[in-house]
């Protein structure tokens, strides 16, 4: 008996130039975050990137031909950080009133962005339109999660509009910019300022709410 041959076949192991060009890459992006965290936005040039990565400028120009591309793909893979984060805090079930909520936010971006000074350098610079894009993205998809979670939990009435979280949110993000703007750790005495101000501005329209029942 002829034994048959399968099949199927082993996918091919990536080349050496293609793993060099992965590995390069990352170290394009590595460099560009450290710089970041470091020195700050106008340091993170390519140029600038390649030296600290060790790459002639032209072979980062073949990866990436613009220092905003560099900003971008780090913020991405900032976001899809935060974007767990926040989920895994607010499914918790200990954040049982608003301001427990308000914290569990506040508290998830504040911790992520004093661990990560390269993200608080792309995330505030609302000037550039790719990273306000970004932002504002990110900001709608929480407001839409948490506005869900307070009217399950039954926090706020289920009529309230999303719009009120949603400019919470824009609210709470320039709050935060300001805090990172007088300290590199954030301004607590700002911080505390921003979660009292997305509280009472909430709640004053939980209060207008119920005031129209009555």
């Amino acid at each position: 008996m002829f034994e048959k041959k399968s099949t199927l076949q082993t996918p091919p192991r990536p080349a050496r130039a293609q793993r060099r060009g992965i590995a390069r890459r990352q170290a394009i992006l590595d460099a560009a975050e450290a710089l970041l965290g470091e020195q700050g936005y106008e340091a993170a040039t390519l140029r600038g990137i390649g030296e600290r990565a060790g790459i002639p400028v032209a072979s980062v120009y073949h990866y990436f031909s613009h220092r905003h591309q560099v900003g971008a793909e780090l913020l991405r893979r900032h976001a899809d950080a935060l974007d767990a984060r926040l989920a895994a805090a607010l499914a918790d079930e200990r954040p049982r009133t608003l301001p427990d909520v308000v914290d569990t936010v506040i508290d998830s971006l504040l911790d992520y962005f004093r661990s990560h000074p390269g993200c608080v350098s792309l995330w505030f610079k609302r000037h550039l339109a790719p990273v306000s894009a970004q932002v504002r993205a990110f900001d709608e998809v929480q407001a839409e999660r948490v506005w869900r979670l307070l009217v399950a939990r039954e926090l706020i009435p289920a009529d309230l509009p999303l719009l009120v979280v949603q400019l919470a949110f824009d609210v709470g993000n320039q709050l935060f910019n300001a805090a990172f703007r007088h300290s590199p750790e954030g301004d607590d005495a700002t911080i505390r300022e921003a979660r009292r101000i997305v509280i009472a501005y909430v709640e004053t329209h939980i209060a207008e709410r119920r005031a129209g029942r009555n």
